[in-house]
């Protein structure tokens, strides 16, 4: 499903025109982006939590080389499904 989609299903359930449904997602996505940005964690009860990993620094290799290189620590978005949408997808 793309956001187009999303935005397609969300004005058809929610009775709203196309603007007002693509309005809708992009606010809903924005919010959870500024959210996550802070540092702050998002839960959306019976669906899921979106949270801020932090990743340790690493030791890798270069595949053309086979230099050991470092690779730097680093935050990544995290997401884990609420027991609601895992029991659907079940």
């Amino acid at each position: 499903m793309t956001k187009a989609d999303l935005v397609e299903v969300v004005a058809k359930k929610a009775s709203l025109t196309a603007k007002a449904a693509r309005e809708a997602v992009v606010a809903v996505f924005g919010a959870v982006t500024d959210a996550l940005k802070k540092g702050d964690k998002v839960v959306v009860t019976g669906f899921g939590t979106f949270m801020v990993r932090s990743r340790k620094s690493r030791t890798g290799r270069n595949p053309q080389t086979g230099a050991t290189i470092n690779i730097p620590a680093r935050k990544t978005p995290g997401f884990t499904a609420g027991k609601a949408l895992k029991k659907v997808v079940r």
